[in-house]
């Protein structure tokens, strides 16, 4: 099966206010050539400099080479829309963070909801992951390529990332094989199942952990996606 794949690279790691500065969309397998497409946006706030390390993008290059993010953003979608109208399932890593965070996007810029134009079924190589495998340890993405012996040319970059992300879901599919049985609407709803337990224990990991307890308040259970906030007026 064809599948594709949508990565960002931010300003920060809070998809409530933080901003994309680089986007992808992938699709990868079903005898079809590679499919990629990049973005570089301008996210209209600095980005922090603990940011640039990360991805390299500082904000006198996003502000010179990148494209205004109402337009950035509204393309990303419609290219998620078409890899899911085709059939794809999509594959992202850490999904709440980057749906949580293109969602905000869209709204902020007063454009359609990801929701209010596709249900799209997602793959989570991270709680896939952490279903099947109970070794101890990270489950970064370089940590997933590593275990799973997937090339990772280019960390933290947006197209890099989206592919290898789609690499680790096949690596994953074909050495636990029950799961590629599973047709995609079931396994979507496992994940959901899965990532609420997983977000669960880890909660109550910060919990019982002296001078970690505060990190337990910020543990959402949501999957794929954190609801948006009620707005005034029930909107």
């Amino acid at each position: 099966m064809r599948l594709a794949g949508l990565d960002f690279e931010t300003t920060g790691v809070d998809p409530e206010t933080d901003r994309i500065v680089s986007g992808a969309v992938v699709a990868r397998g079903g005898g079809l050539p590679t499919y990629r497409r990049k973005w570089i946006a301008d996210p209209g706030i600095e980005i922090p400099p603990g940011a640039t390390a990360v991805h390299g993008i500082t904000t006198q290059y996003a502000r010179e080479e990148g494209r205004p993010a109402a337009e950035v953003v509204q393309e990303v979608a419609d290219a998620v829309v078409a890899a899911v109208s085709a059939g794809c399932p999509l594959v992202v890593m850490n999904a709440p963070f980057d749906l949580t965070l293109l969602d905000r996007e869209l709204r902020r810029h007063g454009l359609p909801p990801l929701t209010d134009r596709c249900f799209p079924y997602v793959l989570d190589p991270r709680v896939l992951d952490k279903q099947v495998s109970r070794r101890s340890g990270s489950r970064t993405l370089t940590d997933l390529a590593r275990h799973y012996v997937v090339p990772l040319d280019g960390a933290h970059s947006a197209d890099a990332d989206a592919l290898a992300a789609c690499a680790v879901v096949w690596k994953i599919a074909n050495r636990y094989k029950w799961l590629a049985r599973l047709p995609l609407p079931r396994l979507h709803a496992l994940q959901i199942e899965w990532a609420a337990t997983q977000q669960d224990s880890l909660r109550e990991y910060f919990a019982r952990t002296p001078g970690k307890e505060h990190l337990s308040l910020g543990v959402r259970l949501d999957w794929p996606m954190i609801p948006a906030p009620m707005m005034a007026g029930g909107r």
